[in-house]
């Protein structure tokens, strides 16, 4: 374990020894998962799935499921009795005020419930979020990375730990164990402390596990800048020297493509410098690069891994024959990397504790005493949604990259409002008609999108926020169309709520 010393962080002491202990007391009660996939109920179908697998002779030691209804969960439970740890959503635990939010507190207790229900041994979370100061995005969006947003995060960290703690009690004892997972970077990252230092931040104030997600450390790898100063593997040496890879508990590894959005553009997949890597994004439907597994390989090689229980392929939206192959692959592969000897002989001998620059690595910039975290995360939605320029420290630090932030503002964040989750002409099909006669573009509604804030004051879904805003834009611009647009808006709701009692029941239908 780390070294069990007071450490003196940006202006204030932090005693690990006890949340060392903590967790080591609840890793110590998981068993070893081995090699998994993590699945969506819905998208494959999982019962199609695990049919494909099983008539295949292909089959995996565990499945992590993705946030789910409470009765699609249950289904699952019955049709299989491998370890289902859970992939959550919706849990903001980078975003403060959490612990005066009736709806955060709500949510981290029904996530109890399901992890009850499927009898999970951990409760994996991305450290991201999808709304921010009241905008909604459609896909993850990473933190701050500074001392303060770390801080944050740990504090809602073991205020959900708590509620685990009294409501998700396991059958063997003990309760299921908070995971963090690094997000991927989606063209640019902001803040004052490098990723790594962030992440031992956070870990030396919770008791929680990591999930080193390795296509995300690629991202890190493109978006950061790194790759025009260091190879790709004296990047990871470096990284993993200064992230506590003594606290992962799982790897993931999926795919990478370009973004949909982005497809066409000039210097995307190739271009004339030899240099110039993809614009890839994380994209689990796509085929898993080679590059991926030459970088697991060196993680495993690191000699830190003491914790590790499970490696997934996080394969929802992919087909299934695709799985199959990969599955297939990755457990002979892998097979050995969890025999006793194997995990034994990668950690004999081997310090747990870092080199004492990467233990003390600090902000590299301060947040002024007059601008709070809420604010910055003010700003931060201002600046990613193109209303505002990347300005000030989060910005500015040499750990921050926002050399591809435009590729986001512009390309990336208008292709998820008007077509991820719901292409928006195919959702009001007769609204977008009498707006194109009335020569209205569709585009519109992207700057209409974050003209002003909208509370949370449900749980986070995508299409629900499209179709609220949707008719707000039309209410605001096309008076006339309200009752249309009103009307096309509970044809919809309708047939999702219908569509989801029927996932429920046969976990055959995608949401």
């Amino acid at each position: 374990m780390l070294g069990m010393v007071p450490e003196w962080k940006g202006g204030r002491m932090t005693l690990s020894r006890d949340v060392c202990h903590d967790f080591q007391g609840r890793v110590d009660r998981i068993p070893v998962h081995g090699l998994g996939l993590s699945v969506d109920v819905y998208s494959p179908d999982l019962h199609s799935l695990l049919a494909d697998l099983t008539s295949r002779q292909v089959l995996p030691m565990y499945l992590e499921v993705f946030h789910a209804t409470s009765s699609a969960l249950a289904a699952v439970r019955d049709q299989t009795n491998l370890p289902l740890p859970y992939h959550g959503e919706g849990l903001w635990v980078t975003q403060p005020g959490a612990g005066n939010d009736p709806l955060f507190q709500e949510e981290a207790r029904m996530l109890a419930s399901n992890l009850s229900l499927l009898r999970s041994a951990w409760s994996n979370h991305e450290c991201a979020t999808k709304h921010i100061a009241g905008y909604s995005f459609g896909t993850y969006l990473p933190p701050l990375y500074t001392t303060a947003s770390a801080d944050i995060v740990a504090k809602n960290i073991n205020m959900v730990q708590a509620i685990f703690d009294q409501s998700a009690a396991l059958p063997g004892g003990g309760s299921p164990l908070f995971l963090l997972e690094m997000p991927p970077l989606t063209f640019f990252v902001a803040g004052t402390l490098s990723i790594p230092a962030y992440f031992r931040c956070v870990t030396e104030q919770a008791a929680c596990g990591l999930v080193l997600d390795v296509g995300h450390l690629w991202t890190v790898y493109r978006y950061s800048g790194a790759w025009r100063t260091q190879s790709l593997m004296q990047f990871v040496d470096d990284f993993l020297r200064e992230f506590p890879v003594e606290r992962v508990v799982e790897i993931h590894v999926a795919g990478l493509a370009v973004h949909e959005s982005l497809v066409g553009e000039a210097g995307i997949a190739k271009s004339a410098d030899p240099n110039l890597l993809p614009r890839w994004t994380d994209a689990h439907a796509a085929p898993i690069p080679s590059v991926l597994f030459e970088m697991l390989d060196q993680i495993l090689r690191c000699g830190r891994l003491e914790q590790l229980r499970g490696m997934a392929l996080e394969v929802d939206t992919k087909p299934n024959g695709l799985i199959a192959d990969e599955l297939a692959w990755f457990l002979e592969r892998y097979k050995q990397v969890f025999d006793q000897p194997v995990l034994q002989g990668s950690v004999a001998g081997v310090s747990s504790s870092l080199p004492v620059h990467a233990r003390f690595s600090t902000d590299s910039g301060v947040v002024s005493k007059t601008e709070s975290l809420a604010e910055a995360y003010e700003a931060y939605a201002q600046i990613v949604s193109g209303r505002a320029e990347p300005v000030g420290p989060n910005w500015m630090a040499a750990t921050a990259c926002a050399e591809d932030l435009d590729w986001y503002r512009t390309k990336y964040l208008p292709y998820e409002i008007l077509h991820w989750g719901g292409d928006v002409e195919a959702m009001f099909p007769e609204t977008c008609r009498e707006l194109a006669g009335r020569q209205i573009v569709t585009d519109s509604f992207v700057s209409y999108w974050f003209h002003r804030p909208h509370p949370v004051t449900r749980s986070y879904d995508f299409f629900d926020v499209k179709i609220d805003r949707f008719v707000e834009f039309i209410s605001e611009n096309a008076s006339e169309l309200t009752l249309l647009v009103q009307r096309e808006a509970t044809e919809l709701r309708l047939a999702y709520q219908a569509a989801n009692e029927a996932s429920s029941q046969s976990t055959g239908v995608h949401r």
